[in-house]
């Protein structure tokens, strides 16, 4: 029996019906013709900075939906739903961008910035952002996708870094299986140098790509490529992060704190600006009080959840995450979670940032191979070892639901990757040459304008409409307050809240 079977059969049923499960998840608002909205965030939407279920991520542009935090997986998409019905009434004409990677883009600098009103965390928040333009430019954070939170009772933060660590492993198969961004409007990348082809007019591709949104393309910085952070334990961690928070960057402190008219330029010169900005495709997450740093509340009371980052959005259903896939990562992270997890090394982290470079860009390339220790493995053979020990954690899971909707995920799964022609990635390329003369953005408008109709014509119950709109209006309210609340300088504010005191040191 191996260590992920004997670990599988002491788990309680009462436990595996015990986790928990949670979606945020990003969209450009664009207008009918595809171009990106340059409105500000709509008013009948309440607060970006004080609204519990719709905010805003980088863009005034770039809405972020959240839901709830979920026992079941048909309760999350029902939020997650109910959200979007909420939200496509309030904009207008507008409509969500269904792709992961934008539509066409003005130039960089018109891309407008989050805004969070004047109180100290709102302009924060704000000056945050302006520093992720100088340092990355706009484009880059205009990239959508979805973050799958997830929880299991009696789990410790040593059993959620075991957990990171494999995924960190094998979230190449994520990628195969549900990358959905193989393709991108010339735009995005005007002006850099890229290994991409023209596949039509302003389309280009990598052939056999998976996500682009994962590959060099994405969020990746050669800054934080310095970092190998280690994800041995809940201090080594703390302790990579804090490094890269305090440790000034030359090429930030030439951009400076403020630029010669006072104005902000970011928060901070280190190499990090605040913990949010370190990229990856999983973190370790705890629920934060208000003013508190994110390391801090992680080392006060360790790992409550890990935020999966590496999901595309599925542009063929209309919330961009469907119930299959959820269940698929429940399978998955339960996998991760119980199988052996070996310490990771320097050697292996930069692996492992080859191996997703190559899957973003060449998952689908028949005979891929991917490092894997001292050695070599083709993809497939890989991956068909990891749906096969997924079985008996998919059985665990029906056993204790009472059902078979966990192993018809996993079969679903398998059938993608015994043929990639069934992959979302694969899907896209082949759907636009069919029907939309191969252009990416064509495809995509085409699937935001029916997701848009679909959305509106479900019905949308008075008493759900009032209690949105009652949230928005006391966000709004509750913006107020905390403007009206301020004593101190924004300076002051900024000072503070950097300080290495606030890191739990």
């Amino acid at each position: 029996m191996t260590v992920l079977q004997e670990r599988l059969r002491t788990l309680a049923p009462e436990t595996l019906q015990g986790i928990r499960r949670g979606i945020e998840k990003e969209s450009l608002r664009t207008q009918a013709s595809g171009a990106l909205a340059l409105t500000p965030h709509p008013a009948a939407l309440g607060s970006a900075l004080t609204h519990p279920r719709i905010t805003t991520d980088y863009s005034e542009s770039q809405l972020e939906l959240i839901t709830g935090v979920h026992e079941g997986v048909e309760a999350c998409l029902d939020e997650l739903t109910q959200i979007h019905q909420f939200v496509y009434r309030a904009i207008g004409d507008e409509m969500l961008w269904v792709g992961s990677m934008p539509c066409g883009l003005p130039t960089d600098e018109t891309i407008p910035i989050g805004l969070y009103g004047s109180s100290n965390v709102g302009r924060a928040k704000s000056i945050y952002r302006m520093g992720l333009a100088h340092r990355y430019g706009r484009r880059m954070q205009t990239i959508s996708g979805i973050h799958y939170n997830w929880s299991m009772p009696g789990v410790s933060s040593e059993q959620y870094f075991g957990l990171i660590r494999n995924f960190r492993r094998h979230s190449f198969l994520l990628l195969v299986l549900f990358g959905a961004s193989p393709a991108v409007c010339s735009s995005f990348v005007a002006g850099r140098t890229h290994e991409l082809q023209t596949l039509v007019g302003q389309t280009l591709y990598m052939p056999h790509g998976t996500s682009l949104r994962m590959g060099r393309l994405g969020y990746q910085s050669d800054a934080q490529a310095t970092l190998a952070v280690s994800y041995n334990s809940l201090e080594s961690y703390a302790a990579s992060l804090q490094e890269a928070l305090t440790r000034p960057y030359p090429a930030y402190e030439a951009i400076g704190i403020r630029n010669p008219g006072g104005d902000y330029n970011q928060l901070a010169t280190s190499l990090l600006q605040i913990e949010n900005e370190f990229y990856g495709t999983i973190r370790p997450k705890r629920v934060i009080f208000p003013g508190e740093r994110p390391l801090h509340a992680l080392r006060e009371r360790g790992v409550e959840y890990v935020e999966v980052r590496c999901m595309d959005l599925d542009p063929f259903v209309p919330v961009g995450i469907e119930a299959p896939t959820m269940r698929f990562l429940d399978i998955f992270l339960l996998h991760c979670l119980l199988s052996e997890s070996p310490p990771d090394t320097a050697d292996e982290i930069a692996a492992l940032a080859r191996n997703q470079q190559r899957v973003a860009e060449r998952g689908r390339e028949p005979g891929l191979q991917l490092e894997r220790g001292e050695g070599r493995i083709a993809l497939q053979a890989w991956g068909e070892q990891l749906l096969a020990e997924c079985g008996t954690v998919a059985a665990a899971l029906d056993a204790a639901h009472r059902g078979s909707l966990y192993r018809d995920a996993l079969e679903g799964a398998r059938q993608v990757l015994l043929d990639t022609q069934r992959a979302p990635s694969a899907r896209v390329l082949a759907t636009a040459a069919k029907d939309f003369g191969g252009s990416y953005v064509a495809f995509t408008r085409a699937q935001s304008v029916q997701t848009r109709q679909r959305l509106l014509a479900l019905a949308f119950r008075p008493e759900l409409a009032a209690r949105f709109a009652a949230m928005a209006e006391a966000s709004v309210a509750e913006q107020r307050r905390i403007e009206a609340a301020d004593t101190v300088p924004f300076e002051t504010y900024r000072q503070a809240y950097l300080s290495i005191d606030r890191l739990g040191v």
